[in-house]
C-alpha cells in the first residue's frame, strides 16, 4: 500500500515549481547582461560617433557651401541654426561648434564644424572635426 501511494505522489508531481522556474530565468538574465549587454553598449556607442561624424560633414561639406552662395556679403554663419535647422546639437547634447574665417582649423580651409565629443570638452582626443578624415 505504502508502494502504490508514493508511486501515486510521483506521478501527481511532475512539472517545475515556481521557484525552479525563477532560479532558471535569473541564469538566463545573468548570462544575458554579462554576454549581451556590453555588446549592444558598444553598438550604441559607435553608433553615436558615427552620427556626430556624418553631421560634422555635412555642416561642412554641405550646409556652409549652400549658406554661403545664399549669403555672399556674410563672412560667417552666426550659428549651427542659421546653417542647419535640423542638426544643432551632437548626440551627447552639445552644440556643434563652427569654425570660420580667423577661427578656421587650418589656413587653407574657410569653414570647419566639430563635436565636442562624449567627453563634451574641447581639445581632447575625442573630438570629431570635419577636416579629420
Amino acid at each position: 500500500m505504502a508502494l502504490a501511494s508514493a508511486s501515486r505522489m510521483r506521478n501527481i508531481q511532475r512539472g517545475m515549481t515556481l521557484l525552479e522556474i525563477m532560479i532558471v530565468l535569473a541564469i538566463i538574465a545573468l548570462v544575458m547582461g554579462l554576454l549581451v549587454g556590453p555588446k549592444v553598449m558598444e553598438h550604441f556607442h559607435t553608433s553615436e560617433r558615427k552620427i556626430a561624424t556624418l553631421a560634422v560633414h555635412q555642416l561642412a561639406d554641405e550646409d556652409y557651401p549652400m549658406w554661403a552662395v545664399a549669403h555672399p556679403s556674410e563672412p560667417c554663419p552666426r550659428g549651427v541654426a542659421e546653417l542647419s535647422g535640423n542638426t544643432t546639437t551632437d548626440p551627447w547634447g552639445s552644440t556643434y561648434k563652427l569654425h570660420c574665417g580667423p577661427t578656421a582649423p587650418q589656413p587653407d580651409l574657410a569653414f570647419g564644424a566639430s563635436s565636442f565629443g562624449e567627453d563634451r570638452r574641447e581639445a581632447t582626443a575625442d573630438d570629431i572635426r570635419s577636416w579629420d578624415h
